[in-house]
């Protein structure tokens, strides 16, 4: 089986949504002085490729800690989205020439190529993002989880979260953000897997996020 890595790294520099503190890895144990390093993590609960739970948007919504670990691992399909620009929506059209994969898939992973502007001021202007039927799609097909190579599926002007607020709302369905390497993955479905910290009370979490493909 191969293995692809779809994860952001999380340092100090990383990108950060905006208004977001950056991380902080303190070394806080060392070799010299307690014979093993040790690292203080402080980070913010949607830093890096991570995810967001109904509870991140409404109190009384499920928590990620809440959701059965079956919830962060099905079959994927990556939806091809290079054709779209900046600040265009990501339709119904996309999902067209891979419907019946679409259907099977647990999780739809939105391939934008917005990953290459990760670390540039790119990466925080007008983005694709998908369309409000695209998300009504995601809850009337069940699907597990959706997830972008993008800071996030509604515009940074969207101060309201449109389709967060639509997808969040209804059902126990994720949002996995800052996603990269979708373009290793190819066409078909695939195995993936994106587990997030499990810690009390959790709107979000860093995950990391994997496919697994069957060797040919």
């Amino acid at each position: 089986m191969k293995m692809i890595d779809l994860t952001q790294l999380i340092t100090a520099s990383m990108p950060v949504y905006p208004g977001t503190e950056p991380p902080h890895l303190t070394v806080a144990s060392t070799y010299e002085t307690d014979g093993f390093r040790e690292t203080l993590l402080s980070f913010f609960s949607h830093t890096g490729t991570h995810m967001d739970a109904p509870f991140h948007l409404f109190g009384e919504r499920t928590k990620l800690n809440e959701m059965p670990a079956a919830q962060f691992v099905g079959k994927a399909l990556v939806i091809p989205c290079m054709q779209y620009g900046a600040g265009e929506e990501i339709g119904m059209e996309a999902l067209a020439p891979v419907r019946q994969l679409a259907d099977e898939a647990d999780f739809l992973l939105f391939h934008t190529g917005w990953s290459r502007y990760w670390g540039k001021a790119e990466y925080f202007g007008d983005y694709p993002v998908p369309s409000q039927e695209v998300c009504r799609y995601a809850l009337e097909s069940g699907k597990k989880g959706l997830g972008f190579d993008t800071i996030g599926i509604d515009p940074i002007a969207d101060e309201g979260l449109t389709r967060h607020r639509l997808l969040l709302s209804q059902r126990d369905i994720v949002i996995i953000e800052n996603l990269t390497n979708l373009d290793k993955i190819g066409e078909g479905l695939f195995l993936f897997a994106a587990l997030p910290l499990k810690y009390e009370n959790a709107d979000g979490a860093p995950v990391r996020a994997v496919a697994m493909l069957e060797e040919e």
